[in-house]
């Protein structure tokens, strides 16, 4: 235990014999599943602290909001909750508020909340989450504002596992950054160019992961596809030789007690054929990739920088489905990109069509200052592009519910991982094509994979019965 969280551990007692009951935590989460792993990281220091983890930050001692700056409304969630905790720490003047994550790290936002939202007692960026405690116990000990933003990684990226959710789970960061400099992408200026782990790390991670229970792994990076080839590493003095993605999975499904690998987020121009080969001959690896296309008009993926054209995306979509039988292709598309024509959506429209999507994420695109594409002209309406979305989700709804309607009949397996959401009495969990099933088996079953008869569907999850 570092000398930070020791001294945090000391205040924690003392505060908890003074209020007679435990300090509680909250870290609140927005963003992608980097920003959620950095959380269950966060998560894992406050335990070493002594608090306790609750889901509400308005009853926390310590709350901590992580955040993202992908897109627009995400910024004004944040603010939205600023304002919130505001009220909320007026009625309890010793609760501590940090905020962190990737708007944290973006050009003069730390300035901007420092000046606007006094009540927040910490700021930290993407570079430097292992000093958390550090800048925790400073704001507790000098009754101030402790502020750190980093302007790049030192070679300290964090890769101490996390505290995990769900046992049988776990994510592992294999990378962190990304070099692909999207026109419309500020992920590469608050997370910094890519840099690997190396691979003996990423391994004994996982192994230490199956030890403790986790059956099913996430490799997680900006673009796991171009693992190892930047020839940066993290952790100093890194001497091993550099290998690649499929080769590191290969390696991964080497070890024992990991039942299910999945992985993501996967560039387009980097899917090789030695991946599409380990997903197709791996059994341990899903049968899923998620593989964003943006945009299906070849004019807009130039200007967005993405290194690919439609053909060549379609060509690519055709081999995964000929080469790994019953794969599902999930995507990321953006509406309204600057300078985006009624031609250039129909194509999108045709793409979508074609490749028949198992999922799609639709956004309308949300200008961030600082990349290349913010300066673009944008003639189209705010009214046509919500229109174009609507369209948008009109052709791939109904193509996502056929291609669920193909697994009523079949047997899957599903890792069941608590009581569904929607309704108490079924169970949920995932399918190895990542099909999000809801189905009827007893409560003990839990943390098990499950045989689930697929009975029914609806356009975002399947319905089922354990089979007998």
């Amino acid at each position: 235990m570092d000398y930070s969280t020791e001294k945090i551990r000391e205040y924690i007692n003392a505060r908890e014999q003074a209020a007679g009951r435990p300090m509680l935590a909250c870290v609140r989460t927005f963003g992608c599943q980097m920003n959620a792993h950095d959380s269950e990281k966060l998560e894992a220091m406050l335990i070493d602290m002594g608090y306790k983890l609750i889901d509400d930050e308005r009853r926390a001692d310590l709350a901590i909001i992580n955040t993202c700056c992908v897109r627009g409304n995400a910024e004004n969630k944040l603010y939205g909750h600023l304002g919130i905790m505001k009220g909320v720490k007026s009625a309890n003047p010793e609760m501590k508020l940090a905020v962190c994550g990737c708007m944290a790290q973006a050009n003069g936002a730390a300035e901007a909340i420092m000046r606007n939202y006094r009540h927040v007692d910490v700021i930290f960026g993407t570079f430097n989450l292992h000093r958390f405690p550090e800048l925790l116990l400073s704001a507790i000990e000098s009754g101030g504002q402790a502020i750190d933003i980093w302007e790049g990684p030192d070679g300290t990226d964090l890769p101490a596992p996390g505290h995990r959710h769900f046992e049988k789970k776990a994510s592992v960061n294999i990378m962190y950054g990304c070099d692909n400099f999207c026109s419309y992408c500020i992920v590469p200026y608050v997370r910094g160019r890519e840099r690997s782990r190396p691979a003996a790390d990423i391994l004994d991670e996982v192994r230490r992961a199956a030890g403790g229970g986790a059956a099913e792994v996430m490799l997680l990076g900006q673009n796991v596809n171009s693992y190892g080839q930047s020839g940066r590493f993290t952790g100093g003095g890194v001497h091993e030789k550099p290998i690649g993605f499929a080769e590191l999975l290969n390696k991964v499904c080497d070890i024992d007690g990991v039942r299910r690998i999945r992985f993501m987020t996967s560039h387009p121009k980097d899917l090789s054929d030695e991946l599409i080969e380990t997903v197709r001959i791996q059994p341990k690896v899903c049968k899923h990739v998620h593989l964003p296309v943006q945009s299906g008009s070849s004019r807009i993926l130039g200007l967005m920088n993405r290194q690919y054209n439609k053909e060549g995306y379609l060509t690519l979509a055709k081999r995964l489905k000929e080469r790994v039988p019953g794969i599902a292709l999930t995507t990321d598309i953006i509406v309204g990109f600057p300078g985006e024509t009624e031609a250039d959506f129909e194509e999108t429209l045709d793409l979508a069509r074609q490749v028949r999507f198992s999922g799609v994420f639709t956004f309308i695109y949300s200008k961030r200052p600082g990349t290349p594409a913010a300066v673009l002209d944008d003639p189209a309406a705010p009214g046509e592009i919500k229109r174009r979305f609507d369209r948008l989700l009109s052709v791939v709804n109904p193509i996502i519910l056929e291609e669920n309607k193909k697994h009523i009949g079949r047997t899957l397996s599903v890792l069941a991982e608590g009581a569904s959401a929607a309704d108490p009495a079924l169970l949920t969990g995932r399918a190895d094509d990542n099909s999000l099933v809801h189905f009827a088996a007893d409560p003990s079953a839990v943390g098990q994979f499950i045989d689930v008869n697929i009975t029914g569907c609806k356009t975002f999850y399947l319905i089922g019965e354990e089979a007998k």
